[in-house]
């Protein structure tokens, strides 16, 4: 509850999608794979290593993790507002005790470390107004280390204008890059059409940088 006895927008966030998850089932959600091929290719475009730290924005019921894991890499954190989506997760990942699980609201999270890559494959476009954009900027950079890997999809400019009940801003790759603020240059981008489990498709953009490591954000 916030001070005026009413729920707080974190608990009406973390509410919705855990609702949505038990409703709907993980695997018919719209934005479920059953291999996250170009979440893998674009950490392979970044030259991510088993050795990076890696953690996955919105991971949710992701099989990313999963993925990683069976690839050797050992230092995972998956963040995401809903318990029942981590609780999903974890039931997808062989080792479950070697990943850090994060029950938070990204914009009410304070990362106590760096990482080497960020990967968000479609938290960004849900923040519609400007000060949540500044906020994830502000994360962005205190959570990934001088150098590392940023790799963030939404939804294209063609892209649906709402999901799972919500509206959702939708970029091409210049202006999502632009959103994502200076010091960050670009390794790749692109445009990939996502089929939905009920069959649609959902056009996304996709964005692979490096932040500098003079960033001039810092100052």
């Amino acid at each position: 509850m916030d001070g005026t006895g009413h729920p707080s927008a974190e608990h009406e966030r973390r509410t919705h999608w855990d609702d949505r998850y038990r409703s709907v089932g993980p695997s018919a959600v719209s934005w479920y794979e059953d291999r996250p091929s170009l979440s893998l290719e674009l950490l392979d475009l970044v030259g991510a290593d088993p050795s990076d730290g890696v953690i996955d924005i919105g991971g949710g019921a992701s099989r990313l993790t999963a993925s990683l894991q069976a690839r050797g890499y050992t230092d995972l954190t998956v963040l995401d507002v809903s318990s029942e989506a981590l609780r999903v997760a974890r039931e997808s990942v062989g080792r479950p005790d070697e990943v850090t699980w994060i029950r938070a609201d990204l914009l009410d999270w304070a990362p106590g470390r760096t990482w080497s890559v960020w990967h968000d494959r479609a938290v960004f476009h849900f923040l519609t107004d400007p000060a949540g954009r500044a906020a994830y900027r502000d994360l962005l950079r205190r959570a990934v280390a001088p150098g590392g890997a940023v790799v963030v999809a939404t939804f294209a400019e063609d892209g649906p204008e709402s999901c799972s009940g919500l509206p959702v801003a939708r970029y091409d790759p210049a202006g999502l890059l632009a959103e994502l603020g200076p010091g960050l240059v670009e390794v790749g981008h692109g445009r990939v059409d996502h089929t939905t489990p009920a069959g649609s498709v959902q056009p996304f953009t996709w964005v692979a940088a490096r932040r500098l490591r003079q960033d001039p954000a810092d100052g």
